[in-house]
Formats: structure tokens, sequence, C-alpha cells
């Protein structure tokens, strides 16, 4: 059995308008439009920054019952391997009822350290590259966007391995049982 390391982080995306910087032909500046509309979805990823397979899904809201179906749906994803699975201390980890699959070990990062996990640069991938600068009619939109935006990653390991994998995680040795 192979052990493997992951990290694991929820995000938000909505309709609510996120500015970039873009570029425009000279001389006229490019045009964004701007929408204040409260509807967002939760995506929720675990990544192996070792080799960049990630593992995620898209839900309208995240609790314990949600994040009992990720970490199963993680399980499956990594089938055959031993994880230990970091996360932030939200609520919903460490709830009494979460279901943890055998297959799965859950290790907490230090609190307000975002900056250690490296899921926060896929965030920011999927908001630069897909999200950012657009105005979606509908949640639908949102999803779709982000459905796109996660089927590149995920068909893309090396560009998920070269942003997430942090040279402090090369330090650490793991034996295979």
């Amino acid at each position: 059995m192979r052990v493997r390391i992951l990290f694991e982080d929820e995000g938000r995306f909505g309709r609510i308008s996120d500015y970039k910087r873009c570029w425009g032909p000279l001389p006229k500046r490019p045009e964004v439009g701007q929408q204040v509309v409260r509807e967002s979805v939760f995506t929720l990823a675990a990544v192996c920054p070792a080799d960049g397979k990630t593992a995620s899904l898209i839900m309208p809201w995240v609790d314990t019952e949600v994040m009992s179906i990720f970490l199963a749906h993680t399980a499956e994803q990594f089938r055959g391997d031993f994880c230990l699975l970091f996360m932030d201390g939200a609520g919903w980890h460490h709830a009494h009822e979460l279901r943890i699959p055998d297959s799965l070990r859950l290790l907490f990062l230090p609190p307000y350290s975002p900056e250690l996990n490296p899921v926060e640069l896929l965030w920011d991938h999927l908001r630069e590259n897909h999200i950012s600068n657009r105005v979606f009619d509908t949640l639908s939109e949102v999803e779709e966007a982000l459905c796109h935006g996660l089927s590149y990653l995920i068909n893309n390991p090396d560009i998920v391995h070269s942003m997430t994998n942090f040279p402090w995680l090369n330090t650490l040795c793991l034996t295979e049982n």
C-alpha cells in the first residue's frame, strides 16, 4: 500500500463579480461587466502535490454530511493508497458525525495558515482563468465554468504538480508498507 500526502480545502464561488487585470488593444480600455448577486456554490478539492492528482466536487453548501461525502469520494479516487489528508480547522472537519474512510487519516494545519495549503493555489487558478471578469446570468453558468476549470486541472496533473509541490514538501520522507 502506497502512502500519499493530500491537502484539502473548500472554495466558495458565486455570481459576485471578481475583477482581475487584463490586456486590451490600445487605445481602448477593456470593459468588464459588474454584478452583485449573492448566490454561490462550494468546491471541495483534495490534491496530491507529488503527482498533481486531484479529487473534487461542486456542492451547494458545505457541512458535515457534505464533507463525509467528499471524504468517501476522495478515498475512491485514491483507491489502494493510504492517504494523510491535511486540512484546516473548519467546524465540519472536527464534527463527531464525520464519516472518515479507513484509508484516510485526517491531520490539521495550524490555524490561520492558508499559505501552507497548496489547494489555495487551485482556487487562485480557477478565479484567474475561469471566473474573473465575467458576469454569470445563472448559478448554473458558474458551476459550468468551475466544471470546465476543474476538468482542465484534473486532466493536466503536471500543471497542478507545478503549482502545488512546495519545496518543503520534498523534504518529507514516506516509506511504503
